[in-house]
């Protein structure tokens, strides 16, 4: 069964007048972890959307570069989306149950994040309302500032890049703690352990930018370290 018959499935369920954010609350244990992240990264997408007052064609269809939606799956992605945008509650709400859900994996909170800055800035402009909205959702998902600066970074072209905050460690860190920090940060890209956290494997290749991020963030400090 797809992720998007799963997302169906999910969302038959709801009861007539029910919010969106009931179905998150549904889906908190393994297997469905990968349809409530789907289910996350789309309605979350949907209300930044709004934060910058419209959605272009580039945002929808960083949707399907994220998560590869077959055809015959169209409608059942644009449901979500459609759900998400005129469910009342708002982007915090949404944002503090997938918290909760997440809540012993931070890693897969920052791969959530990943896919919004994606949607982001699929239309190549970074609007300073969706920063905003994605200042306050890594907020409340309690991811670092650091690892928001990295995220930010990576997405925004203009955007001071510190490969020191990409590895998540200190400037004055020794050498064997960052390679360390480089070691561990591949290993949480390989697609067994995004899988294994919850992130479906339609959205693996979330990982493929941050991979080559992570490997240029490592060149460049030893680099600097070795001079």
């Amino acid at each position: 069964m797809s992720i998007w018959s799963r997302i169906t499935d999910a969302l038959a369920a709801l009861a007539s007048g029910e919010g969106l954010s009931v179905v998150l609350d549904r889906l908190r244990t393994p297997p469905e972890r990968s349809v409530a992240f789907t289910i996350a990264v789309i309605a979350l997408g949907a209300k930044m959307a709004k934060a910058d007052g419209q959605v272009t064609r580039d945002e929808v269809a960083a949707f399907r570069q994220i998560f590869a939606i077959p055809p015959g799956e169209e409608a059942n992605a644009a449901r979500v989306f459609n759900l998400a945008r005129q469910d009342v509650a708002g982007f915090d709400a949404y944002a503090r149950k997938i918290k909760r859900m997440f809540r012993d994996d931070d890693q897969i909170l920052a791969d959530l994040a990943e896919g919004l800055f994606h949607i982001a800035v699929a239309d190549g402009h970074y609007h300073p309302d969706e920063d905003a909205f994605l200042s306050e959702v890594a907020r409340i998902f309690g991811l670092s500032d650091r690892c928001f600066r990295a995220l930010r970074a990576r997405f925004v072209g203009d955007a001071p890049r510190d490969p020191y905050d990409v590895l998540g460690v200190g400037h004055d860190a020794p050498l064997t703690e960052i390679r360390s920090a480089w070691k561990r940060a591949v290993r949480d890209c390989h697609p067994d352990r995004m899988v294994a956290r919850g992130v479906p494997e339609e959205a693996v290749k979330l990982a493929e930018r941050r991979l080559i991020d992570i490997n240029r963030a490592w060149e460049e400090i030893s680099a600097k370290q070795a001079a």
